[in-house]
């Protein structure tokens, strides 16, 4: 995957079936669904690849307890089915993982095993495990390190986890070798429109090179996420709000805050939100949180009542406290909600369902969902593609196209992720043993890594590797700004830039993980 060339394929195609704005879950999930279905597609970010909500997410792949919970039994179905297909179509990502609930009255208990075993049977075929209650004895087993004072007993139960910006520089690599344009950097500078108002294109920005290219399409997608109301307004300045943002943070953890293997599901804590601890990539992620934002931003930013919610929660669970010194990253995303029609809902109550709408311009807007419901959210845009603008497509196929490193074969520790694509990284290592060189003595990440991000994975700052290709920065925040100069000396060599460049990308990424680090 070579961003070279496809801005070659940029400068030479000038009109496409379909216009993609956004490269995270949802922009992917179109361009996915678009590709099976025959259309010519260019998607564009004006950042890097999942750079916001998409790499921020919570790793897990759910039919939504809390969603079954509330009633809204359609997106569960949906979910679980969706759950099984990502997880069928890139297993080195994604995975089961056992959750154990414990509970301290035994009117919970009751109430979580009987909730979880219709969870199981609406699961159906797609069910990856069977809940059953726990005694005491048994929860301690599963989480030795959780509070076992009042302990009535517990709940286990099954759902997916994944890596979701891995998943998504799989899916960008997928539809890229199906004939995708897919661009980083590239920012839309001007909506273009014909004499009846219809949208037929844009002006394109290279953030990097600074050209600007004039693309047509016979349709353009929205699929900016908490950022969709800044294209609907680009389109018609009165446009009415149609995200709310929700922020979630998370705290990042050794692992052995937790004692085992199993994660944790608080389902009601002191202020009615669920509190995760999942085991991640050999640490502990423990989260989230619900706050409203008014203004969404990239880089997001933990509100302190949210690390000390987290940390006061976490008090009451588990037997050795974690305080503001343990925590390796701390991170925050933002949820598109699709805003209520009614002002000051709150966020529990508003669906994480999607929605696709459309402007008098013709403008696609996906609006709302989730990671889990990512190639539905893709299916369903393109279906509303075909109807207003009547083109006759092939039948959807998304469901039944493995992700680039789709393979059944584990590898063993971080090289996992990488699936089918470990060996060929290993292979560069055999060709030249300097790139076999680890970037942090603490963690096992190669300078061959480094290269093969650039080389296939489209990446072209310090960050982009060592914040969504190698995911560090989500890990361990001090170690990722230690490991900045040495992969901004593998980049520079490889990109061929100057030290004035290196040095500028190691002051940027340093400034960028100061965030991800708490104030002790």
């Amino acid at each position: 995957m070579d961003r070279n060339r496809n801005i070659e394929k940029l400068k030479i195609t000038h009109s496409w079936d379909v216009l993609i704005i956004g490269g995270g879950a949802s922009g992917l999930g179109v361009a996915l669904s678009a590709l099976s279905r025959g259309l010519s597609v260019l998607l564009v970010d004006k950042s890097d690849f999942a750079k916001g909500t998409s790499s921020r997410s919570t790793k897990l792949l759910h039919g939504g307890v809390r969603y079954l919970a509330q009633g809204h039994i359609g997106l569960v179905f949906e979910a679980l089915k969706e759950r099984g297909i990502i997880m069928r179509n890139a297993p080195h990502i994604a995975s089961r993982q056992a959750f154990v609930i414990p509970v301290y009255s035994f009117f919970d208990l009751l109430k979580y095993g009987i909730g979880l075993k219709v969870y199981d049977i609406m699961a159906g075929k797609l069910r990856i495990g069977q809940s059953q209650w726990l005694s005491s004895r048994r929860v301690l087993q599963h989480l030795p390190n959780i509070n076992k004072t009042g302990l009535k007993g517990g709940v286990l139960y099954y759902d997916g986890q994944f890596d979701d910006a891995r998943l998504a520089i799989n899916i960008v690599q997928t539809c890229d070798a199906m004939g995708g344009c897919m661009l980083n950097y590239m920012k839309i500078a001007q909506l273009l429109k014909n004499d009846k108002g219809d949208v037929t294109g844009a002006v394109l920005k290279d953030q990097l090179g600074k050209q600007e290219y004039n693309v047509t399409a016979s349709a353009v997608v929205n699929a900016t996420g908490v950022f969709a109301d800044k294209i609907l307004k680009l389109d018609a300045p009165d446009a009415r709000r149609s995200i709310m943002p929700s922020q979630g943070a998370h705290l990042v953890l050794d692992l052995s805050f937790l004692g085992g293997k199993e994660a944790f599901m608080i389902p009601k804590t002191s202020d009615g939100r669920v509190l995760f601890g999942i085991p991640w990539q050999g640490k502990l992620l423990v989260g989230t949180t619900d706050t409203i934002r008014k203004n969404p931003k990239l880089e997001p930013k933990a509100l302190e009542s949210e690390i000390t919610f987290i940390l006061d929660t976490c008090k009451h669970y588990l037997a050795k406290a974690p305080g503001r010194q343990d925590v390796r990253s701390v991170f925050a995303g933002l949820r598109p909600l699709a805003a209520p029609s009614e002002e000051g809902a709150k966020t529990k109550e508003v669906s994480r369902s999607h929605k696709v709408a459309v402007s008098s311009s013709k403008l696609i807007s996906i609006i709302g969902g989730k990671w889990t419901t990512y190639r539905k959210m893709g299916e369903d845009t393109i279906e509303a593609v075909s109807k207003i603008h009547g083109l006759k497509l092939k039948q959807e196929n998304s469901e039944n196209i493995p992700m680039v490193g789709a393979t059944q074969k584990t590898h063993d520790g971080h090289w996992g992720v990488y699936g089918s694509e470990a060996g060929k990284i290993k292979s560069l290592i055999d060709k030249d043993a300097a790139l076999g060189s680890l970037l942090h003595q603490n963690y096992p990440y190669t300078a061959a890594e480094v290269v093969w991000a650039m080389r296939e994975e489209m990446a072209v700052k310090v960050e982009d590797v060592l914040a969504r290709r190698l995911r560090i920065l989500f890990l361990d925040a001090k170690a990722a700004a230690e490991m900045a100069p040495k992969v901004a000396e593998i980049m520079q060599e490889f990109l061929k830039k100057s030290d004035n460049w290196a040095a500028k990308q190691v002051e940027a990424f340093r400034a960028l993980a100061s965030k991800y680090m708490i104030d002790q």
